[in-house]
């Protein structure tokens, strides 16, 4: 998974830009993407409402066109029965975001766990595992789950 992950960063990263700011930019939106798509193999049944909710997620947030978004899903998909280490994208995102930002990730993984109306253990564990790995405290991880489960009127 990470491996195809690299290479997916690597295709899409513009290495002609003078912008780096933008390059770490472009892979952080990528790095949370990948973590979203985590969530949506998190209880081991991808269903259309959390594909749709990530999606969602990464064309309004993360500025993605519709083909790097599909190639990502896709490369998810494709490598759903591999381990995955969530170090790499969790460093980078922790060297690079606010505090606020990392919690937005977290609300959106709450999003797409809440997108089916159904909350399995394994959502919320994996929701709890990256946002210790993101150092966002437990009371706003928390917060973060009713916001989100308020917002869109899920359960659980």
């Amino acid at each position: 998974m990470i491996k195809g992950i690299k290479k997916f960063f690597e295709d899409h990263l513009d290495t002609q830009s003078t912008a780096a700011a933008d390059d770490v930019d472009h892979r952080l939106r990528l790095a949370t993407a990948a973590l979203l798509i985590e969530m949506t193999r998190a209880d081991d049944e991808i269903k259309d409402a959390e594909r749709d909710s990530v999606t969602h997620a990464v064309q309004t947030n993360f500025e993605l066109s519709d083909s790097e978004t599909e190639e990502l899903v896709a490369l998810a998909e494709q490598e759903a029965s591999q381990a995955v280490c969530y170090h790499e994208f969790t460093s980078l995102i922790n060297n690079e975001y606010s505090n606020e930002q990392k919690l937005k990730i977290v609300e959106l993984m709450w999003q797409v766990a809440f997108a089916d109306e159904e909350m399995d253990k394994h959502e919320e564990a994996l929701v709890r595992k990256i946002a210790e790995l993101l150092y966002v405290p437990h009371k706003d991880f928390i917060a973060a789950k009713h916001r989100v489960r308020q917002r869109i009127g899920g359960s659980s």
